[in-house]
């Protein structure tokens, strides 16, 4: 079965009109049904996780719980990049407890909703 062709957007149809010196289509658009704007506003919250709260925030929440409550205190989860979580801290003693430990909080980190991706920890004090 021969695939459809895929069509472009009436801007690039236009620029390559331009190009090969063709006719563009200045035409309007095409009529649309009407959509109700709460369905319209549904399907971008879904879309764009605006309703939901971000992996890094739900791991910034739960932090205190993987690392307790001391090493919490000097030290803040970033961003999941690579499958890493990258982790700063403000002392090199906070960073090598938290590198000695690395395993269990990597473990409680796994059972976090969407965390079961991340393999490890990027760990930078500064």
């Amino acid at each position: 079965m021969p695939e459809e062709p895929k069509e472009f957007s009436r801007a690039i149809e236009n620029l390559i009109a331009g190009f090969r010196d063709l006719p563009g289509d200045n035409t309007r658009s095409k009529s649309r049904k009407p959509s109700e704007l709460t369905t319209v506003i549904d399907e971008l919250l879904v879309k764009y996780r605006i309703s939901h709260d971000s992996l890094e925030h739900s791991i910034r929440a739960a932090w205190p719980e993987l690392v307790g409550v001391a090493n919490a205190s000097y030290s803040h989860p970033v961003t999941v990049e690579r499958n890493l979580l990258l982790v700063l801290t403000s002392h090199a003693v906070v960073r090598n407890e938290l590198f000695q430990h690395r395993a269990p909080i990597l473990a409680k980190l796994q059972k976090l909703p969407g965390c079961a991706h991340i393999k490890g920890l990027n760990l930078r004090s500064g």
